[in-house]
């Protein structure tokens, strides 16, 4: 008894293996199993009371290249409001929806969390801004750069977990899922891998599109970047108003729910036509599984646009996002030139190339950090002073 004479009830934790076992006869005979699969590139004991993607997501969240998500541009560089979108709260709307997915269509939740944590791990500052001037940069040198395929770079290499090993060491199911991460941004890295996704990494692709789709609508409302009534006048935006306002919620949140829903019909008649019943079978289809209807497709690829019209390509976001790769840019001539401590612990550490430890240092850095650096360097930096006054 405790002094306050409150009894103690003791319990039995279950064995690692028992509840692996319990996790596993939940899940689909398609999902990726919590026991048995593709392992680690190096054999580790395994952990005595979590799961193997439990234990890999705490490695993803306590890396650097994680938290400094919180200080990366997702849409507006420079900062632009405490309220809008960054890497990290984009990653986290992903990693939640991804779970919820998951869950509903009896597949690993903890395997689609792990990816969907880990997928913008290697995107440089200033969004794909910053993206595209980086990999123009490293074209003059003769490679190129992606932020799926860094991401995987980052967990393998250039992340610290232990002395004995590279990287984080996570299972091959998450680095299968970085690479093959493609959203209408991306190129998938790895196209020669005969290998399809599993379905949690498919919903992690999908659970990306759903989470800024819907979060973009409801942050360039708040920029001020377009009305109300021109988002209600695209049909997806409009029903999502209509359910939001019956409901007296947000229009994410009726967004989300319309996408997610299609997107759970179309998915269950996908496996069905398809006869999938093993894992063995989805990762031999050569299209992907987790899909919305063609209708959806539509209606959202409309929406989409009309995000790119009047958001993604706003005067005052593509100011912003000139700013953004002239800093990339610049910063990248300067350190292959002079290359600082860092650089070239990078390159030793990692045993690769001058250029290729320039690009590992740059994607790395938040906003921020390269706006200091560019400073430092003494880059004329008038306008982007300009645009950070502007949004302050």
């Amino acid at each position: 008894m405790w002094p306050c004479g409150i009894a103690l009830y003791s319990f039995r934790v279950q064995p690692l293996q028992e509840r692996t076992r319990l996790a596993d006869s939940l899940l689909a005979p398609y999902a990726v199993k919590h026991g048995d699969g593709l392992g680690r590139m190096q054999q580790e004991e395994e952990d005595t009371t979590r799961l193997k993607f439990q234990r890999d997501r705490g490695r993803i969240v306590h890396t650097q290249e994680f938290r400094r998500l919180k200080g990366k541009t997702q849409v507006f560089v420079g900062g632009g409001g405490d309220h809008f979108r960054t890497r990290l709260t984009h990653t986290m709307e992903v990693a939640g929806i991804s779970r919820d997915i998951a869950r509903a269509l009896r597949l690993n939740e903890d395997l689609s969390e792990c990816i969907a944590l880990a997928h913008d791990l290697g995107h440089p500052p200033f969004g794909h801004a910053g993206e595209e001037a980086l990999d123009a940069w490293m074209k003059g040198q003769d490679s190129s750069f992606e932020h799926n395929v860094q991401s995987h770079r980052v967990v393998t290499i250039l992340a610290e977990h232990s002395a004995l090993f590279q990287g984080l060491n996570l299972n091959q199911e998450i680095l299968d899922g970085l690479l093959k991460h493609r959203t209408p941004h991306d190129e998938p890295g790895q196209k020669g891998d005969l290998r399809a996704p599993s379905l949690e990494a498919q919903v992690v692709n999908i659970a990306d599109e759903i989470a800024y789709s819907a979060h973009d609508c409801e942050d360039g409302l708040g920029a001020g970047l377009f009305t109300a009534r021109q988002l209600g006048g695209i049909p997806l935006a409009k029903e999502a108003y209509m359910r939001a306002h019956a409901r007296g919620t947000s229009l994410r949140g009726a967004l989300i729910h319309l996408l997610i829903t299609d997107l759970y019909q179309a998915t269950e008649e996908e496996i069905a036509s398809h006869r999938i019943t093993t894992l063995d079978g989805v990762y031999a289809a050569h299209a992907p599984l987790v899909h919305f209807s063609a209708v959806m497709q539509s209606l959202l690829t409309e929406l989409r646009q009309f995000l790119w019209d009047h958001m993604y390509n706003h005067p005052s976001v593509l100011e912003m996002s000139s700013a953004g790769k002239a800093v990339v840019t610049s910063l990248c001539g300067i350190y292959v030139q002079e290359p600082t401590e860092k650089v070239l612990s990078l390159q030793n550490r990692t045993k690769g190339s001058l250029p290729e430890a320039v690009k590992d240092y740059v994607a790395g850095m938040t906003d921020a950090y390269a706006f200091l650096q560019a400073e430092g360097n003494g880059i004329p930096m008038a306008t982007m002073r300009t645009i950070l006054g502007r949004n302050e």
